[in-house]
């Protein structure tokens, strides 16, 4: 099944020739990226065996076998665990960000938690799995399936902080122009779950842990074979956080936020001590990484050059203000279809990373959007005169922002075509309301849940200039 939903929406509105260049690369890479395929190609049972890559597991040893997992990957993740192990699997808990009609489990329930913003559903999911973990003993193993997202989507504030103090905490953060490794760092240490801390629950019980992972993080090396166990696993619940309480504190005064976060959180995090601190190490847990952040430019090239157009991946690091991005993008596009630097069209650019938006006043939102939105509107105003560049820009997990779209898609036409509606692109970008203008002109790209979570995926086609016509 296709992973873009609305392919021929998309094809009906602005230069159909690029959009379908740049639409093909994006719905193959992602089916590349597919969690679900990725467990399963290393996960099968023998019979009371476990197989999962080059190490095996004897279940009738075990006394209960348990799978808990967050995240916006999370509902293929955990549906391939729940299939392989069938009836051996005791219980399963799942928080997800979208429950799409064609999940299907025969041993999990499934929760749909809050993200951006945590809510009631993902705190009330996460009481749960502590509750499944505290009865747990030495002879239980657990199975976890954590990808990008889980901060929000996994939210059990420490005694003290409540469910709102940890929503209105994320939302003050991600408005501040913070980066998530800075986020990140509050986040995990008023969190009696992220950072670690399930991992160091479950280990405080006695019980075995292996966990299957997604890095989204900015930095991460591209993943090798899958079937390893991966000894370098980190962040997340289930892994040992490289944050550190003197990094929260940091980015509580860098950002300048501290009469902007609640109280409780602020006095909490100044005055903690050492017992306040995250875990560092799990040495006797197993991980395996299936996919981490460069990945997704790869397979993108991977598919250019099946599709016999030259590529080049231009950053994996992407990361800043979103419409600076659109415009630094649109750019670049001019001078390979003026000059042909540094590649020579007909040719395609890829990018990833994490771009982000800075909001400082509340009261100047009129309608919704993401970056990946903001990224293509801004390529739009900027891309006018280079006929036929196409950019598509995308949360690779399927929801960009406060949109439940992927991301956006415009190219050299796309200007004109909103100014012809009567909509102005600046004014969107303004008011942040892109998925409005962007909606408008059927430039919004679909996907529901794609079953990865590699943060940003950018897609630049840029054909020769006589190719727009």
């Amino acid at each position: 099944m296709k992973k873009i939903r609305n392919s021929d929406e998309v094809l009906w509105c602005g230069d159909a020739s690029s959009r379908k260049v740049v639409l093909e690369i994006a719905d193959r890479t992602l089916q590349r990226l597919d969690s679900y395929h990725r467990i399963k190609s290393i996960m099968r049972m023998e019979g009371s065996v476990l197989h999962i890559g080059i190490r095996s597991w004897d279940l009738s040893r075990k006394r209960n076998v348990y799978l808990v997992g967050a995240g916006k990957a999370c509902n293929h993740m955990a549906m391939a665990v729940d299939h392989v192990l069938g009836d051996r699997l005791t219980q399963g808990i799942a928080i997800v960000k979208i429950h799409e009609e064609t999940d299907r489990f025969h041993k999990t329930e499934v929760f749909v938690g809050g993200h951006p913003l945590p809510n009631e559903e993902g705190h009330r999911a996460s009481k749960k799995i502590i509750e499944l973990v505290d009865q747990a003993g030495p002879d239980d193993l657990f199975i976890a399936v954590i990808s990008g997202g889980s901060s929000a989507l996994m939210s059990c504030p420490i005694e003290g902080i409540s469910l709102q103090d940890e929503i209105d905490t994320t939302d003050v953060l991600l408005k501040s122009g913070a980066g998530i490794y800075e986020i990140n760092a509050v986040r995990r240490h008023i969190s009696a779950l992220n950072g670690g801390m399930l991992a160091k629950r479950i280990q405080e019980r006695g019980a075995e842990l292996i966990g299957f992972g997604i890095s989204d993080a900015v930095g991460s090396p591209a993943t090798g074979d899958i079937s390893m166990p991966y000894a370098a696993y980190k962040s997340t619940p289930i892994g040992p956080d490289m944050t550190t309480l003197d990094d929260a504190r940091a980015t509580i005064v860098n950002r300048n936020v501290t009469d902007r976060l609640p109280k409780s959180v602020v006095d909490y995090l100044m005055n903690a001590g050492p017992e306040g601190e995250t875990p560092k190490a799990f040495p006797n847990n197993t991980y395996f990484l299936l996919n981490t952040l460069p990945d997704s430019c790869i397979y993108a090239k991977e598919v250019c050059e099946e599709m016999g157009i030259p590529a080049m991946i231009v950053s994996s690091f992407l990361e800043g203000e979103s419409r600076d991005a659109g415009t630094f993008f649109a750019s670049i596009a001019r001078e390979i279809q003026t000059y042909g630097n540094p590649i020579k069209p007909p040719c395609v650019l890829l990018s990833s990373g994490e771009v982000t938006t800075l909001i400082s006043d509340n009261s100047v939102i009129k309608g919704h959007g993401g970056p990946g939105q903001e990224m293509a509107v801004s390529f739009a105003i900027a891309a006018e005169k280079t006929k036929g560049a196409c950019l598509l820009s995308i949360d690779s997990e399927g929801t960009d922002g406060t949109a439940k779209v992927a991301g956006g898609i415009t190219d050299s036409s796309s200007l004109k075509a909103a100014s012809t509606k009567g909509i102005s692109l600046f004014q969107a970008l303004r008011e942040h309301s892109c998925f409005e203008a962007l909606e408008a002109i059927s430039s919004t790209v679909f996907t529901g849940n794609t079953g990865t979570n590699l943060c940003d995926l950018n897609i630049l086609y840029v054909p020769e200039p006589k190719e727009s016509k």
